[in-house]
């Protein structure tokens, strides 16, 4: 059946959205972003929205994507700043800043799949005392740390470099260490992998659209999504965890259980559906669909 999950996160708020744009809180900090989901009206006015944010992204007007453009900031707002997420045993503190990509370093819904791997690896260690785990595609590493904070073997996969310095700040800054950093292509890493014929406990998969590898390999989702899927039902044990991320508008969660499954075979318990938050009013904002499965017998 599918679900609908938004996770409980002090540090983050959705304040307001509508009119193809939302109103965060980021610890105490409020940004102002483009969003295309949000294609309702804004409960606040606009003098609230201008009085509230510390930073407003602008797209830039020679770009056609509002993926691209400029922050224009308030005096208080810095350059960098810190959040937190805790979870059980979990303790994360992800550094923040503001991106020429509309990005801050986090897409906070997911703490709803962190608390699912940091679970699923608490059960795989009464196996396997260091469960492996392959995070792809990964940014700036919330999925890793959680999979580390439960005791997990963890490998790091992103082709850009600067995302993977972040990602090992955020490390750092959590009190962590251990992990194994790999700047590549993805799918050019799975595919040696499965030559070299390695295994997994948990891989996590939070593929973009669209994207270039370290040395300029193109990654198109609908293109090569099924190969990296093959390869990863090659590498993932038979006990083992999977975590799927779509965030282009149009692919659904039924798209992406379809696929793992022709993939897979066998998914064991399977969960899948959309992440959201919902703002102050109660307008719940679609962030990404999600689909994972647990092999495990416990």
């Amino acid at each position: 059946m599918s679900q609908l999950l938004t996770p409980t996160f002090p540090d983050y708020e959705l304040i307001d959205s509508g009119d193809f744009e939302k109103l965060e809180r980021f610890a105490s900090h409020i940004t102002r972003r483009p969003e295309p989901q949000a294609i309702w009206h804004k409960s606040l006015s606009e003098e609230e929205w201008r009085r509230m944010s510390d930073a407003s992204f602008l797209r830039s007007s020679a770009s056609k994507s509002d993926e691209r453009g400029e922050w224009h900031r308030k005096p208080q707002m810095p350059d960098r700043w810190t959040m937190r997420y805790d979870y059980k045993q979990m303790h994360l503190k992800m550094r923040l800043g503001l991106t020429s990509f509309k990005h801050v370093g986090i897409f906070p819904e997911q703490a709803a799949n962190w608390n699912f791997i940091y679970d699923r690896i608490e059960e795989l260690k009464q196996q396997t005392p260091m469960p492996k785990v392959l995070n792809l595609f990964a940014y700036t590493g919330g999925a890793t740390l959680a999979a580390r904070a439960a005791g997990a073997d963890v490998t790091h996969v992103d082709s850009v470099k600067q995302v993977v310095t972040w990602s090992r700040e955020n490390m750092e800054q959590s009190g962590l260490d251990g992990v194994r950093w790999i700047v590549e292509d993805a799918l050019k890493f799975v595919r040696r992998e499965v030559r070299r014929g390695n295994k997994y406990d948990g891989i996590i998969l939070d593929p973009p659209a669209y994207g270039r590898g370290a040395n300029g390999e193109k990654w198109v989702l609908e293109e090569n999504i099924c190969e990296m899927l093959e390869c990863c039902a090659a590498l993932l044990s038979d006990n083992g965890f999977l975590v799927l991320n779509l965030y282009s508008m149009g692919l659904s969660a039924l798209l992406a259980r379809t696929a793992l499954r022709q993939a897979f075979g066998n998914t064991g318990k399977e969960e899948f559906g959309e992440l959201y938050f919902a703002d102050r009013t109660g307008k719940e904002l679609p962030l990404g669909t999600f689909f994972r499965f647990n092999r495990s017998k416990r």
